[in-house]
C-alpha cells in the first residue's frame, strides 16, 4: 500500500496509555500472569525461578527422615512442598516441571522409586495447581490441597501393589498386608506434612517470587 493511501495520525491525537491501563495485559484476572507482561510464559526470568525450584526440589530429595516409628526404613522428603508452591504459584506447567525434575537424582540410582514418585507427585501437585489457577481463595486452595493429598495417597497404594513385587521379592499378598499398618499411615503422614506445609508457604512465598 503506498504512502497516500495510509491515514495519517496527529501526534497530538495519540494517548499514551497509562499504568492502570496496561497492568491488567500482564495478569490473568485470577491474579496469574499470562505472560504478556513478560515476553512469554517461558521467559528468561521466570525460567530462572523454575530452575531455582527444581534445584531446590533436587537437594530436598536427598533428604531422608524417618518420620514413622513403626517403619523406619520409609523415609520422608520434603521435595513435594516445592512442587506444590511452584504449581500453586505458576501453574501446572511449573508445578510439573519442578516436580518431575526433582527426582532427577534417583533415576539412576533408583529408577522404579523414581518412577513411582513422579507419578505420585503428579497425582499431589496437579489437582490444586488447576484450581488455584481460577480460585484464589484460601477455603479452595486448601480444599484442593487436600484432595491433591488424598488422589497422591490412593496412587501411592496402587502402585505400592503393582510394581513392588516386581523388584522387592515380596508378593502382593505381602504388600496388601502392610497397607493397613504401614503404607496407609506412612503417606497420610507425608502427604499431610506436604499440603500443610504448601498451604502455609504459597502465599507468602509467591508474594515474593516474580510472576
Amino acid at each position: 500500500m503506498s504512502d497516500s493511501m495510509t491515514p495519517s495520525i496527529r501526534p497530538s491525537s495519540v494517548e499514551k496509555p497509562s499504568p492502570t491501563d496496561t497492568d491488567h495485559l500482564a495478569h490473568h484476572p485470577s491474579g496469574h500472569s499470562t505472560g504478556v507482561g513478560d515476553h512469554g510464559r517461558w521467559s528468561t526470568r521466570r525460567l530462572a525461578v523454575y530452575a531455582l525450584l527444581t534445584a531446590l526440589a533436587m537437594a530436598l530429595s536427598l533428604v531422608s527422615i524417618p518420620i514413622f516409628p513403626a517403619a523406619p526404613f520409609l523415609k520422608y522428603d520434603p521435595s513435594g512442598i516445592v512442587a506444590l508452591v511452584a504449581g500453586l504459584v505458576y501453574g501446572p506447567a511449573a508445578g510439573t516441571t519442578v516436580g518431575v525434575l526433582g527426582v532427577v537424582p534417583h533415576v539412576f540410582t533408583n529408577p522404579v522409586g523414581a518412577l513411582i514418585d513422579v507419578l505420585v507427585t503428579l497425582a499431589l501437585v496437579l489437582p490444586p495447581s488447576f484450581v488455584a489457577r481460577r480460585h484464589t481463595s484460601r477455603a479452595a486452595v486448601g480444599g484442593s490441597l487436600v484432595l491433591g493429598g488424598l488422589l497422591a495417597v490412593l496412587v501411592a497404594l496402587g502402585l505400592n501393589l503393582l510394581i513392588t513385587p516386581l523388584y522387592a521379592k515380596m508378593t502382593v499378598s505381602q504388600v496388601a498386608a502392610m497397607i493397613l499398618p504401614v503404607l496407609l499411615p506412612f503417606n497420610l503422614l507425608k502427604f499431610t506434612l506436604d499440603t500443610v506445609c504448601a498451604f502455609l508457604l504459597c502465599r507468602p512465598v509467591g508474594a515474593r517470587l516474580p510472576r
